[in-house]
């Protein structure tokens, strides 16, 4: 089995209502392991008004990477997510941040995230389910990226 690490999140309809809905799916098709908190999070680079909702999880799967990328675009697709623009709003994103610690380079697929260092909204929720992991090319922690990270987007844990 292989650790994968997504990151969901929307911030179009009923947001709480999507993630439940997504989280729904996961658990259709991988083994959940860890799951975040929910954090409410400003639009990051878009000129969207709409907060997202964000939420990482860590999930175990016998899948190779790049089947990991199909399910989880279905997923998407089942949740009525439309793509119009980049980083525009949406009901669901789920983006694949790690696959184990490979390095993945294709025309459709870059593991890890290749952004996921510069934002807030992605190393918050990890910091509380993986601080300690250490990224494969930048050999840092989670925690250490969220030090040096200079996005200062406000990111808040939702009370539910």
């Amino acid at each position: 089995m292989s650790q994968v690490v997504l990151l969901l999140g929307g911030n179009i309809g009923d947001r709480l209502k999507y993630l439940s809905r997504a989280n729904s799916e996961m658990q259709k098709v991988f083994s959940i392991k860890k799951l975040s908190a929910v954090y409410e999070t400003a639009p990051w680079g878009t000129d969207s008004q709409q907060a997202y909702l964000n939420q990482a999880m860590v999930v175990d799967t016998d899948m190779p990477a790049q089947e990991v990328l199909e399910v989880i675009l279905g997923i998407e697709q089942k949740l009525d997510r439309v793509r119009e623009q980049k980083w525009g709003d949406r009901t669901m994103d789920i983006d694949l941040i790690y696959y184990e610690d490979l390095v993945i380079q294709s025309e459709n697929l870059t593991i890890p995230h290749p952004l996921m260092q510069d934002r807030r909204f992605v190393l918050i929720p990890l910091v509380e389910i993986l601080p300690d992991f250490v990224h494969p090319v930048f050999g840092k922690s989670t925690r250490k990226l969220l030090e040096e990270c200079l996005d200062r987007s406000e990111v808040s844990q939702l009370d539910q």
